[in-house]
């Protein structure tokens, strides 16, 4: 695979309910788990069902972190999607996981790219140029 980013995926179970349906707690916690992995803030985006629940997105400049909580089972699905190697998601996993009292968690770590039959770490920006832009020199 030609690797762009990393993807870890935690599901979460056994969470403090209360914490899984406090937006405002939410948002902060998962942008603390932002500043703790090393990305940049872009922006946040938040939402509280009713009667209960939130899903939260908080793009960052490598990517996004996004939540989705079920308060009624005590249960959070998280995402946390990286690109580049400045960035370690597993430091907003462990945060994250804390804050929302976990007593269990699965995580799955993905390679995200493009298939090819070696693995190898390519440039998430290069400088691309549309066809047609170039001029001759």
């Amino acid at each position: 695979m030609k690797i762009l980013g990393r993807h870890l995926v935690a599901e979460l179970t056994g969470c403090n309910r209360n914490v899984l349906d406090d937006m405002e707690l939410l948002e902060k916690h998962l942008k603390e788990s932002v500043r703790r992995s090393g990305a940049t803030i872009v922006k946040s985006v938040f939402h509280r069902y009713n009667p209960q629940g939130v899903s939260g997105v908080v793009v960052i400049a490598e990517s996004h972190f996004s939540i989705h909580t079920w308060p009624e089972y005590g249960y959070a699905a998280v995402d946390f999607f990286t690109c580049g190697d400045t960035v370690d998601p597993h430091k907003a996993y462990e945060y994250l996981r804390e804050c929302l009292e976990s007593e269990n968690a699965h995580l799955t770590d993905l390679k995200r790219g493009m298939p090819s039959a070696t693995d190898e770490i390519i440039d998430h920006k290069p400088v691309w140029q549309p066809t047609g832009t170039q001029t001759a020199g």
